[in-house]
């Protein structure tokens, strides 16, 4: 596995799950999941939102960090004080967390191996919690084309990546659509917390 990469399988018990999901959903009624698209004018299969202080966005004009949701113009809805309690938990020595990325995974959604690599301070960590259905997510390297390998992230999992890890490719290949009841309406959300700025 590699190097800087952490699970922590059911670090959330069901009754944090669903509450979680429904606070999430909640303020996705303010702050609506959206497609994104990339600056090459592909839509992204999975629906995202954000909370915090600020959120990513992608659009024809490039990947960056805002304070405003890209469609209403509002700010981001306040981050989930479970979270920032993650974070905490996970990451105790960490500056706090500036942005929650939301993403929704239904149907054929998926993510391509990519990098995060639109924040300021690479030595921050990525925390990435799982609710609802479970993902087939892939990791490799630091650089493209080097060997991966597949986790199983199921509702309630919190991945934490530092050191090697937070450069590392890394993507989702599939949902197994139908393996949790979590998320009202099925599907998959994944909460990432990062230092942005």
């Amino acid at each position: 596995m590699t190097d800087g990469f952490e699970l922590h399988p059911g670090a959330l018990t069901r009754a944090e799950q669903e509450a979680l999901a429904a606070e999430v959903l909640a303020g996705a009624e303010h702050a609506p999941f959206w497609r994104p698209v990339v600056p090459g004018g592909k839509a992204m299969s999975v629906r995202m939102t954000g909370f915090g202080p600020l959120s990513w966005v992608s659009d024809l004009h490039g990947y960056r960090y805002q304070p405003l949701h890209p469609q209403t113009g509002r700010p981001w809805p306040p981050m989930p004080q479970i979270l920032l309690d993650l974070w905490r938990r996970f990451a105790p020595h960490a500056q706090q967390p500036d942005a929650c990325l939301a993403n929704l995974y239904r149907g054929e959604a998926r993510m391509g191996l990519h990098q995060d690599k639109d924040e300021i301070d690479f030595s921050a960590p990525v925390l990435s919690v799982s609710l609802g259905d479970t993902a087939v997510f892939r990791i490799g390297q630091t650089t493209r084309g080097g060997p991966t390998r597949s986790v199983r992230l199921a509702s309630g999992d919190v991945c934490l990546l530092t050191g090697p890890a937070r450069m590392a490719f890394h993507g989702v290949d599939r949902v197994i659509a139908g393996s949790s009841t979590v998320v009202p309406g099925g599907g998959r959300l994944n909460l990432t917390l990062r230092r942005a700025r």
